[in-house]
């Protein structure tokens, strides 16, 4: 069973680690580990647990672009019911977002419990956080080469550069592999500045985190024990998401990923060595 400080502290991960590109899944298969906690990652409860936290960061990632989201919504069923594109920046986003969640949905479906069964010992998830850190690197280091040429907006995406960001985005089932560092590097190598970038990576990621914690809602069921603790976890990683949110919306105003880079070679190697030779 989970205890209240366990919860809180996963739920804190969750929420910031889900925006911040660092893996919140490689996190919450490092940090028990590393404090020696006595959780079954396979358990219907920890499962339980870790779905209501992808739901609290679902719910303030839409929170926090809901007016686009409705615009998005409203968009998408007139451009549906009418069968005719009419142009404007809310329909084009939300088939740029649709085509993007296309290949998380399907690795999702056919591929994520064989990279969990093979990827999420805490050993490799420290060593994929590293790699996590060159990915980043790679994408910086080709968007200062790229830097002579017309930034791209949101709107400029074509529906295949949503696509090539949303494949990016399918490697973070592999624990240690940034969902939002995953994309964001996509969305830098095709063009978009970092603010962009950010904001694609972000709203991409809404119908992701939501689908996949739908799709293992049935684990929350099977663990009603569990549900008090998993809905103030929840609360948590909402705030902490909202947080994080809006902290990073205004940092790639300006800001690049370098720092993240740094976190995640610290981090993944400091985990490799306790991990490997302390414990």
């Amino acid at each position: 069973m989970i205890t209240f400080i366990q919860a809180i502290i996963l739920a804190l991960f969750q929420g910031v680690s889900e925006l911040f590109p660092v893996s919140s899944l490689g996190h919450s298969v490092i940090i028990p580990a590393i404090l020696k906690w006595n959780l079954s990652q396979d358990s219907t409860t920890y499962l339980a647990f870790l779905v209501m936290l992808h739901l609290g960061t679902c719910a303030a990632l839409f929170t926090f672009y809901y007016k686009e989201w409705i615009q998005i919504i409203k968009a998408l069923y007139k451009s549906i019911t009418s069968k005719k594109m009419a142009g404007t920046y809310e329909e084009h986003l939300g088939w740029l977002l649709v085509i993007g969640t296309i290949p998380v949905g399907i690795a999702g479906v056919l591929l994520e419990k064989r990279v969990k069964d093979l990827f999420s010992s805490p050993l490799v998830a420290a060593a994929f956080l590293v790699i996590n850190g060159f990915i980043l690197l790679l994408a910086e280091t080709m968007k200062r080469k790229n830097v002579a040429k017309e930034l791209k907006s949101i709107q400029d995406m074509s529906f295949m550069q949503a696509f090539i960001v949303g494949v990016c985005q399918a490697f973070a089932l592999i624990p240690g592999i940034s969902r939002s560092g995953a994309s964001m590097a996509g969305g830098l190598v095709e063009g978009l500045n970092h603010e962009d970038s950010a904001k694609f990576s972000f709203m991409l990621a809404t119908p992701a985190i939501l689908a996949a914690s739908l799709f293992e809602v049935r684990n929350v069921l099977h663990a009603p024990g569990i549900l008090k603790l998993a809905l103030l976890g929840a609360i948590v990683a909402g705030v902490s998401a909202y947080i994080s949110t809006r902290f990073l919306v205004r940092y790639f105003k300006s800001g690049n990923l370098m720092p993240f880079v740094y976190y995640c070679w610290i981090i993944g190697l400091l985990s490799l060595f306790v991990l490997k030779f302390i414990y």
